[in-house]
């Protein structure tokens, strides 16, 4: 059983309450997602983010296959955190930590990851050619979309 995580940091030049609004925001996810994976949510955005928040979403990640995706926000820090973990959808544990925190002339935030992938061995060999560059693919486009949104620091 191989866990793996991903981690990245990313300053911004906004406050911690603009980070907040827009980060917290479940809507705001199909913002900061590429076009190509069709990401849809079909429900749970109607509230702000609270724990015990149940989102559904559609998602195309590889090969045009659609794949429903339900996240759990599990824990809500006002200002500093969330988590989300995946209770249905693609891998065997996706549990997602974001944090934000006030630095000069902005915001750091950061992205904890840890997954799991299924089919035990075949997991592990599909990782590292199509898994791992399919989400480091993601969160540069999601890193370049804040900074066109939101500036660089």
């Amino acid at each position: 059983m191989k866990i793996y995580t991903l981690q990245a940091k990313q300053k911004l030049p906004i406050t911690v309450d603009e980070a907040w609004a827009f980060l917290s925001n479940p809507k705001n996810l199909k913002v900061i997602t590429p076009d190509y994976m069709g990401f849809d949510i079909l429900s749970g955005s109607e509230k702000p983010m609270f724990a015990g928040q149940i989102i559904e979403y559609i998602v195309t990640p590889i090969l045009g296959i659609k794949t429903k995706w339900v996240t759990e926000i599990t824990h809500v820090v006002n200002r500093e955190y969330f988590v989300d973990e995946q209770r249905f959808g693609p891998y065997s544990l996706w549990h997602h930590k974001h944090f934000i925190k006030e630095i000069d002339g902005g915001i750091e935030m950061e992205d904890l990851l840890h997954y799991k992938l299924p089919f035990g061995f075949l997991g592990q060999l599909v990782h590292p050619l199509l898994v791992k560059p399919k989400l480091d693919e993601i969160f540069e486009y999601r890193k370049n979309k804040l900074h066109e949104l939101f500036g660089t620091l």
